[in-house]
């Protein structure tokens, strides 16, 4: 691994999500704010590792593995913090990290078999929404006594939005397996023979 300025910004992004966590599980109104100022930084350091990693093409296998992994890493953790504190449904949090980490494993898979999975328009609005809503939520979270009673009902503002992010997330989802059924053809393949 060549540790360029993208890598150790990735780096950096796993090492701040326990950061983020243990600060915005306190019961402290401060530390729960200082935990959402963790994250920001975190999500930050996933655009400018692009943004650099790109305008000084200085890309590395290392860096297309463990980025997109990165991300979802610490975006899975603020769902399942939210879920946890009773802010979202699990059900829709399992059905995001699960879909997110089934399409990194198969990103990862063709990227080691030198192949491109690119990304569709579809999964760019749902990573959008989902990135805007999460922000929205850690910030609006900040203010309990805004919030309704736990988790809120479906109604509510924050369950509409993230059951649009679910859906969202699960039509992404079908879309990439359809698309690279090749891929995911392969690995059941190779599985089954693992498995014999």
């Amino acid at each position: 691994m060549k540790l360029t300025v993208p890598n150790q910004l990735t780096i950096l992004r796993i090492l701040l999500t326990p950061v983020f966590l243990f600060l915005y599980l306190q019961p402290d109104s401060g530390q729960k704010l200082a935990g959402t100022f963790i994250f920001f930084i975190a999500a930050a350091t996933d655009w400018y590792d692009g943004y650099v990693a790109r305008r000084f093409n200085i890309i590395t296998r290392w860096g297309q593995f463990m980025d997109p992994l990165a991300d979802k890493i610490l975006i899975s953790s603020a769902l399942i913090v939210f879920a946890y504190l009773g802010y979202l449904y699990w059900w829709m949090v399992w059905v995001i990290v699960f879909r997110d980490f089934l399409i990194t494993f198969l990103r990862m898979y063709a990227l080691h078999h030198g192949k491109l999975i690119v990304t569709s328009q579809i999964a760019k609005w749902k990573t959008t929404f989902q990135m805007t809503a999460v922000f929205i939520l850690l910030l609006y979270s900040n203010f309990d006594e805004f919030l309704l009673s736990y988790p809120p009902p479906y109604l509510h503002w924050i369950s509409l939005t993230f059951l649009a992010v679910t859906v969202l997330t699960i039509i992404s989802g079908f879309q990439y397996l359809i698309e690279n059924r090749s891929h995911v053809f392969e690995i059941w393949r190779r599985a089954f023979k693992f498995i014999r």
